[in-house]
């Protein structure tokens, strides 16, 4: 649900929030939820100081292109201050602060994505049978196609490496696609590429081959 720009999601017994802005998660919030039901005192302080976290957020930083360390993490002050990490950190954070809830944090990321891998898988199918109302259909680039607006690139099976962002970018993708469809706004193979070569020129620079 979302609350105050916020979506608040369960991660076992614990509310976990992330920002609706930039994608960052409270790590303060879930640190005194922890705190509170495990007894204990760990402070965010104590993260950073590990050395696995510190080799860890330059890696992010690189693989990522983040430009600064805020995009990593950011501290802030006042009635919604607090630590607020990179989605993959706070994952790392949320490994760190215990084994046990290290268990449900691996099989929290592995549902989220295996469930947002079977939404696109169910909606790509149900693309393919609509885009079957147009004779010049060429099925073979459908996927090329989809992959090329959401990744920026055509690989086989490219979606199962997804982040469960991607993925849900991708089903939002061919959900709309789904809908324009089925009212009518998009009537022909050539009007469907038409569509998404607009959506593609929005996030990318030189249309790709299957779109031209």
């Amino acid at each position: 649900m979302k609350t105050n720009a916020n979506i608040v999601r369960k991660l076992n017994d614990f509310d976990v929030v992330q920002r609706t802005k930039d994608s960052m998660f409270d790590a303060t919030t879930l640190l005194k939820q922890w705190n509170k039901s495990s007894g204990m005192k760990k402070e965010i302080k104590h993260f950073f100081e590990n050395k696995q976290t510190k080799e860890f957020i330059e890696v992010l930083l690189n693989e990522e292109k983040l430009n600064t360390r805020n995009s990593a993490y950011l501290k802030s002050r006042g009635k919604n201050g607090g630590t607020w990490m990179h989605p993959y950190l706070f994952i790392k954070f949320a490994m760190w602060l215990n084994p046990k809830f290290e268990y449900h944090v691996i099989k929290f990321v592995y549902d989220e994505l295996i469930q947002h891998r079977k939404l696109s898988g169910d909606f790509y199918n149900k693309l393919c049978s609509l885009l079957g109302r147009f004779k010049e259909t060429d099925f073979r680039e459908v996927g090329k196609i989809l992959n090329f607006v959401v990744f920026n690139e055509h690989a086989r099976d490219r979606r199962n490496s997804a982040t469960p962002e991607q993925q849900e970018d991708l089903q939002q993708l061919e959900r709309d696609a789904c809908r324009d469809i089925e009212k009518g706004y998009v009537r022909s193979w050539d009007e469907f590429k038409t569509m998404m070569r607009r959506e593609w020129a929005t996030r990318h620079n030189n249309v790709p081959s299957v779109l031209t």
